[in-house]
């Protein structure tokens, strides 16, 4: 089953990128109020995934 997290933060970032296809104002170093907020709902997502594979590391598999 794929991991839910993972697929959520690539599913955010899926989501920027089609607003910053669309958007006339957004560009690399500057975002609209729209692309500002997905852009910092795909960082959560992001650090959230990052976050649990930094914590399950070392961590015997519980398989």
């Amino acid at each position: 089953m794929p991991d839910a997290l993972y697929q959520r933060y690539l599913k955010a970032l899926e989501i920027y990128q089609d607003h910053r296809a669309a958007c006339t104002t957004c560009t690399n170093s500057r975002r609209c109020r729209e692309g500002d907020r997905l852009w910092d709902a795909f960082t959560r997502s992001q650090d959230a995934y990052l976050e649990r594979q930094r914590s399950q590391r070392g961590k015997p598999n519980s398989r």
